[in-house]
Order: C-alpha cells, then structure tokens, then sequence
C-alpha cells in the first residue's frame, strides 16, 4: 500500500538530481573501462574494435543495473527517486483504469470516490515536487469539486493512501456492468 508522504519540492528535486548523477556517473566509468579493458584484452591494433566496445559499453549498463539493484536502492540518497518512481508508479495504476473509475464516480461508488480522491492528491504532490506549477490550478478546481461530492456523500476526503482493493473493486464492479 503506498502512502503519500511530505516532501520539500527543492529538497526532492536536489535529492534526485544527486541520485541520477550518482547513477550516470557510475554507468559511465564502468562503461569506458570495460570496453578498454575488452579493446585491450581481445582487440586488435589495426582491426575493427567496435563490437569489443559494444561488448565492454553493456557489460557496464549490466553491472550498473545490479549496482541500482541490490546496492543502491538501499541508499538513504536514493529515498527521494524512489519515493518518485512509487508515487508515479501508484497514479499509473489508476490512470490504468481510469475510464472504470470515471464510471464509477458518476454512479456514486466509495471505492472510484476515493480512488479519484488518492490520485488527484497523488497528482497535486507530483506536479508541486516536479515544479510544474500550470498544471496545478486545473487540477486544483477539480480536486476541489470532487471533494464537496465526496463531503456531501459523506466520505472521508483525506485519501493519502492507495488501496489495491478499492482498484480491484473498480475493476469488478465494471466488468459486472458489462453485458456478457
């Protein structure tokens, strides 16, 4: 279940910019120094070194990809990437249904109420730690009328927490109003 949390915008903008730079810096050097170290081991001095370059150039990507994997991850310096990655991962995953959401919000359904409650929360947060300010008053106005719907109805309008049952319900109550 993933939760929306505080983030200072300028800490996770610096945060992350540290954590690609860490992540490309990395790729970079292992990249140039397996593929000298394939160029020098099997190339040859007049002949066409290309594919032991390719060959040393994705060795690195590889070794960087395990790095992140099973060592980086567990970094404090990667918190803010990750928590981006989940926040955006989780709005996916409702924009993935949202067309049964839609319908569900017309027909009053708590379970698409709060589903389109978390996202457009999840939505505000995105736009406010990416600094895309424009986006956030057309967003704000619908936020804002969905959450007098949700108050008139009598549901907590404090979201700040996914539920994969509330997309599973979502999902099913559509796929019973389809006619088989």
């Amino acid at each position: 279940m993933f939760e929306i949390r505080p983030w200072d915008p300028l800490a996770y903008r610096r945060q992350t910019r540290r954590s690609t730079l860490i992540i490309v810096a990395t790729f970079a050097l292992l990249a140039m120094l397996l593929a000298n170290a394939a160029v020098a081991l099997f190339g040859e001095a007049a002949g066409d070194n290309f594919r032991w370059n390719l060959g040393g150039v994705l060795l690195g990507l590889g070794l960087t990809l395990g790095l992140v994997r099973y060592r980086f991850l567990a970094q404090p310096w990667m918190a803010a990437a990750i928590y981006g990655w989940q926040l955006k991962r989780s709005l996916m995953r409702i924009t993935n249904v949202m067309h049964h959401v839609s319908s569900g919000v017309s027909a009053n359904a708590p379970d698409a109420l709060k589903l389109l409650r978390f996202y457009h929360l999840g939505m505000a947060q995105m736009h406010l730690l990416d600094g895309n300010s424009s986006d956030l008053g057309q967003l704000s106005r619908e936020s804002e009328e969905h959450c007098q719907r949700m108050a008139a109805l009598g549901l907590d309008t404090d979201q700040p927490c996914l539920n994969p049952a509330w997309i599973a319900a979502v999902k099913q109550a559509a796929a019973s109003r389809t006619p088989t």
